[in-house]
């Protein structure tokens, strides 16, 4: 403020201010001192709309009552069975992280169980730390075999000793068990509410293991597992529910209204959070309004007229751009619905309205060739040009699936090699396999009417040779059994010499075993490397809790 005022101008340094008034000409818009103050104002009343003033600030707080839920899901080996997509157990999990979206009321604990029970998490309201503790969950992993659902209702016990009510969601195929009668008397004990979601279906299905080999019994047969709806008397007679899952999420919402109408609620402690009225806007527009007056009076009006022509210009082709981005956002959002629903043709109509980058070309290709359409599919695959490398190998990848459809076999070999240049993946090396066997089996049928006419011509040889080959067949017989008798001698003494050399080898043997019995076993290097390359492929390990039980399951069929 003290240079606004103080500095002068540069002609009031060699005029007094009388020749100046008698030189200058009224100037109608403000001079510089003013504007320069106006711009100062507008500087202080922004600085005041940053500190965010207020009033009317109040304290409020809220209390929040919420009921409790243990999920229990079952990792008995019968939950790798594949009648439910993919198997049983992932369902189970997806359901879970289903069920902990639509929880928000509710306080939730997770556990597994087998033949023992797992503590995965205890009782929470923190859903996203839970939602990652699930989702990193392995179900691959070996746990022993059983299916023992009363460890389940000890550990909801543990879990819930604070609570009033007791609610348990199993997520099973029911177990193993014809009656449920130890764990209804338990449950009704301890005031604990079942609820089942019963996962699985009546058909008979094989339980399918990690290494894609189905689990069979000592005999070889494959062991068959359906849906045990012996566990419906367990979840009706302890005032709960029994339902069978379906794809969507009205089983849940189901059991959860069931269990907000009947449970008591725990109150949580109160929550404390402010209210008030902002006042920042009164300055800024204040600060706007003087910033405008201070800029629309500037001295020559020329270039006043042209920088606000130019602002305008600006302005108006900014706003045209982000209307097309926000068009553009709309048409990816119907497009990737409709793909989503395989509906391709209008797919396609919304990816072509944006296939601007390569990622929209990509997923134009795709729409063409979900719907059937392989030669535009294939021109619109060879414009996407990326220095992405995971889509140039996606790219790529589904070129080669393209040929093959178009039934041009040696191109999609060559696409096939380049995207494993980029990266090595099992599925591109099986489709590589497949177009490889049926190249060679075309050049196979190619090559055999060759190979019939000089078969023909090696039958009309044999025929001139048979008469040749019966008058010598008598002379060659006597030599022959002359052989014989020496050869039986010989390998008579050669059978000695075998079961000597055995016997020799055999002793060497047992003394091996028996020296690598009294040494401590030891993991080779090259299992190790293999051990520690597994432990890196896997996500964030997830650490759970064994409980201990004193009902063990001993069921003639643990799996």
């Amino acid at each position: 403020m003290f240079l606004i005022v103080t500095n002068k101008d540069r002609f009031q340094k060699f005029f007094s201010k009388e020749s100046l008034i008698k030189l200058s000409i009224s100037n109608k818009n403000m001079n510089k001192t003013t504007r320069n103050i106006l711009l100062f104002i507008t500087l202080i009343l922004m600085t005041i709309a940053l500190a965010r003033p207020v009033m009317n600030e109040k304290e409020q707080s809220f209390k929040q009552e919420v009921a409790s839920i243990v999920v229990a899901i079952d990792v008995s080996k019968s939950m790798l069975a594949t009648d439910v997509y993919p198997n049983r157990l992932a369902f189970a999990k997806q359901k879970l992280l289903n069920l902990i979206e639509l929880s928000k009321k509710n306080a939730l604990a997770v556990t597994l169980f087998g033949k023992n029970s797992f503590i995965l998490s205890p009782v929470t309201q923190d859903f996203n730390s839970l939602k990652i503790l699930v989702e990193n969950l392995n179900t691959g992993l070996n746990f022993d075999n059983g299916s023992n659902i009363f460890s389940a209702l000890e550990t909801t016990n543990k879990l819930l000793k604070d609570y009033k009510n007791k609610n348990l969601i199993l997520l099973t195929d029911g177990g193993n068990n014809q009656s449920y009668e130890k764990e209804i008397e338990y449950a009704k004990q301890n005031s604990i509410n079942i609820y089942t979601i019963a996962i699985g279906t009546k058909k008979p299905a094989p339980i399918k293991l990690e290494d894609g080999n189905f689990l069979t019994k000592e005999d070889g047969s494959i062991i068959t597992v359906t849906l045990n709806e012996n566990i419906k008397n367990l979840s009706l007679s302890t005032n709960g529910g029994y339902i069978e899952s379906s794809n969507s999420n009205d089983d849940i919402k189901q059991i959860l209204a069931d269990i907000d109408a009947k449970s008591s609620k725990k109150e949580l402690e109160s929550k404390k959070f402010k209210t008030y009225t902002e006042l920042f806007y009164y300055p800024l527009a204040f600060a706007i309004f003087i910033l405008f007056i201070a800029f629309s009076s500037l001295p020559n009006l020329k270039r006043r007229s042209l920088k606000t022509l130019l602002t305008f210009f600006l302005l108006a082709n900014f706003t045209q751009q982000s209307k097309a981005f926000e068009f553009d956002f709309k048409n990816i959002e119907k497009a990737n619905k409709y793909y989503e629903n395989k509906d391709y043709k209008n797919a396609i109509k919304e990816y072509e309205k944006i296939a601007k980058t390569p990622e929209a070309k990509y997923n134009l290709a795709n729409s063409y060739y979900k719907n059937n359409e392989y030669d535009k599919a294939l021109k619109t695959y060879k414009e996407v040009v990326s220095s992405n490398k995971e889509l140039e190998y996606k790219k790529l990848h589904n070129l080669g699936n393209t040929y093959v459809k178009l039934n041009d076999l040696q191109n999609a070999k060559k696409m096939y090699e380049n995207a494993l240049k980029i990266k090595e993946d099992k599925e591109t090396k099986e489709n590589l396999k497949k177009v490889e066997e049926a190249l060679n089996k075309k050049e196979n049928k190619q090559n055999k009417p060759e190979n019939q006419n000089n078969k023909d011509d090696k039958n009309k040889e044999q025929e001139q040779n048979k008469d040749s080959q019966k008058q010598n067949k008598d002379s060659q017989e006597q030599k022959e059994n002359k052989q014989n008798s020496n050869k039986e001698q010989k390998n008579k003494e050669d059978k000695e010499k075998e079961s000597n050399k055995n016997q020799q080898i055999n002793k060497t043997q047992k003394e091996n075993l028996e020296q690598t019995a009294k040494e401590p076993k030891k993991i080779s290097d090259l299992e190790e490397k293999k051990w520690l390359e597994e432990l890196q492929k896997q996500k964030t390990p997830v650490l759970l809790k064994k409980v201990e039980t004193k009902s063990e399951d001993n069921s003639s069929t643990p799996w």
